[in-house]
């Protein structure tokens, strides 16, 4: 089979579709004919060695995927060969063929196309955590989202209204602040030409937010956590402005703000039950129409590493899948 391979951890332009051995399914693990994988800002991090979490060399990254069972370990339960599924692999779905745990697998709900599985597992589930467990969002409360017409964004987005908060997108042009629109944000602000800080202020009567969702870091970090209303919560979910922002804690003692991170992918590990009962509920809103993911870009596997680059740049609206024909 093909798969895209990191041999050395370096420049996303060094990696490179090589012909490899198909993975062979342990007896708790599926293999999966992998029709469409999602891309996310962790591949790019990962491919470089900048990811908190370094596979050993050589991999393939690809964390969400989307295909049709090959094969059934002896002990995973619950699924045959032809079923059609998504799940959440460490690593390996920007290839043919990989490897999932049946417990992070799951059928493929009705109507549901494989780029849009691709599309859901990480982005989503990773929204409803950190709304949902962790941030705790409640209905009427006011969610602003920073980059907000990323695929994580565009699904906290999505998340948030379906959850009953009041929705305030972040993004920095203009045409991506008409895609925030239209997946249903009620406000929406240009940190490129605003102040992030006044233009909350000014949106919440001078309240603040009671929930940020930062998959960005950098300076708008610090803007948003000023902005913030008494106990309000910064879900702090990634750096993708490439800096880990140093906030000054008085900011947290002041309203007694507090300061969340999130971190989907272990939160799995420690609660497999939770993250099915999550995933449940995405395929619920999904069906409802509450939900649907916004493919904006597919590149064959040949050029997979392009779609890596294309995410490492931040050119992306909504989100980007390999697909395999």
């Amino acid at each position: 089979m093909k798969a895209l391979l990191c041999e050395a951890y370096g420049p996303i332009e060094t990696l490179q579709v090589r012909e490899v051995p198909s993975p062979v399914p342990g007896p708790r693990q599926l293999l999966i004919q992998v029709k469409a994988a999602g891309v996310n800002f962790p591949d790019a991090l990962m491919v470089q060695g900048r990811y908190q979490v370094k596979p050993a060399l050589p991999f393939a990254p690809g964390a969400e995927i989307a295909g049709v069972v090959k094969a059934v370990g002896a002990e995973a339960k619950g699924f045959e060969v032809g079923d059609r599924v998504m799940a959440l692999v460490s690593t390996g779905g920007f290839a043919q063929e990989c490897v999932a745990d049946a417990a992070r697998t799951t059928p493929l709900p009705g109507g549901m196309d494989f780029d849009t599985g691709a599309a859901l597992v990480l982005t989503y589930a990773t929204s409803l955590h950190a709304l949902k467990d962790v941030g705790a969002v409640r209905p009427g409360e006011t969610l602003v989202v920073l980059g907000a017409a990323g695929g994580v964004g565009i699904s906290a987005i999505e998340v948030g209204k379906a959850m009953g908060a009041r929705v305030i997108a972040a993004a920095s042009t203009d045409e991506k602040l008409a895609l925030c629109r239209e997946v249903g944000a009620d406000e929406t602000i240009n940190y490129s030409t605003e102040n992030l800080k006044d233009r909350i202020n000014e949106l919440t009567g001078g309240k603040g937010a009671d929930l940020v969702y930062d998959p960005v870091g950098g300076s708008y970090t610090e803007q948003a956590l000023r902005a913030i209303a008494w106990r309000g919560r910064l879900l702090v979910i990634g750096f993708a402005a490439g800096d880990i922002p140093k906030i000054p804690l008085n900011l947290a003692l002041l309203k007694e703000r507090q300061i969340l991170g999130v971190y989907w992918g272990d939160s799995t590990k420690h609660d497999p039950a939770g993250h099915l009962a999550n995933l449940r509920q995405l395929e619920a809103w999904f069906v409802e129409g509450k939900i649907k993911p916004i493919v904006s870009e597919r590149f064959p596997l040949e050029r997979a590493r392009d779609a890596i680059a294309l995410i490492a740049n931040r050119g992306v609206k909504g989100k980007v899948v390999v697909v395999n024909d």
